[in-house]
């Protein structure tokens, strides 16, 4: 896959039709591992500004049934400083739960892992996803032979069967989550669009500007498309009003339709913090709105 134009776009779990789920729903010894993993990733590394570890943060999840807007869940996301295979590293975890009320209608556990390193290249990812009766799981393992982004990836179908499956390119992969992590560290102003997905990248900021980058699940890598809206203020339901850009996610396989899965908006500021986010799905439409954050940038 040859680099475009890299963005961002979440959580395309939540989109059954495309991403394998029912209801919405985001890697060597250690002396080899110290050298290769300094040397393969000149391609992927990233400077953070917009997060920290400790970052907390809890939305509100709503469901439109029948013309009315019912609560139905919530999700949780948190970043922590640990260690993989012996290296530092980052670890994102997402989590949707439907509440009591929708339970009885729908049960739903999506479980998410991220691991990075403190310059963003993906490590590890899995999904596991209890939804129904259910429950699927994809993992990706992510590696840099020779200057290479080689991905494994596995999944497991809701009849049991794993798969296994790889994918090869010259440019990074991201997954759902280490995707998040990458896009708010890019910068709206009104400058070129800067080369390779590993350097600090720029939009020009002009509505319906397009971004493009490579989404891996347990199956397989596809191209997403992202297309940049404008900005808009909205009241979260923490209490506070926020200035947001706002993206749309197009469908992967309708993009010249412009049919939309997700619009979302972020902060319009270095910390870029996810503050809601529309679900268009094909039996309805579900909305997260952000309830409260901690241990976030200032």
């Amino acid at each position: 896959m040859k680099s475009e134009k890299f963005a961002t776009a979440t959580i395309c779990h939540l989109f059954p039709h495309k991403c394998g789920s029912k209801f919405f729903t985001f890697h060597f010894s250690l002396l080899l591992f110290s050298f290769s993993f300094l040397a393969s990733y000149a391609q992927c590394p990233t400077e953070n500004k917009a997060f920290k570890a400790g970052e907390s943060l809890t939305y509100d999840l709503y469901f439109n049934w029948k013309f009315v807007w019912v609560k139905c869940g919530a999700a949780y996301y948190t970043m922590k400083s640990t260690t993989y295979k012996g290296q530092p590293a980052l670890r994102n975890d997402l989590l949707f739960t439907s509440n009591k009320r929708c339970d009885a209608v729908f049960t739903m556990r999506d479980t998410l892992i991220s691991y990075i390193t403190p310059q963003l290249v993906p490590l590890y990812f899995r999904k596991g996803s209890l939804e129904g009766k259910h429950y699927t799981v994809d993992e990706v393992w992510y590696t840099y032979p020779k200057g290479k982004s080689h991905v494994k990836q596995h999944f497991l179908n809701r009849h049991g069967e794993w798969s296994e499956h790889h994918h090869e390119s010259d440019d990074c992969n991201y997954d759902m989550l280490s995707i998040l992590s990458l896009a708010r560290n890019w910068n709206i102003t009104p400058s070129p669009l800067r080369g390779r997905v590993g350097e600090r990248v720029s939009l020009q900021g002009k509505i319906g500007e397009r971004v493009f980058f490579p989404m891996a699940t347990g199956k397989k890598v596809e191209r997403q498309t992202l297309v940049f809206r404008g900005k808009k203020d909205w009241k979260a339901n923490d209490g506070k009003k926020y200035h947001c850009l706002v993206f749309s996610l197009l469908d992967y396989e309708e993009t010249q339709k412009d049919k939309e899965l997700l619009r979302f908006y972020v902060t319009d500021d270095p910390r870029h913090l996810p503050i809601r986010i529309d679900f268009y799905l094909r039996f309805g439409t579900a909305k997260a709105f952000l309830a409260k954050s901690t241990g976030i940038n200032n």
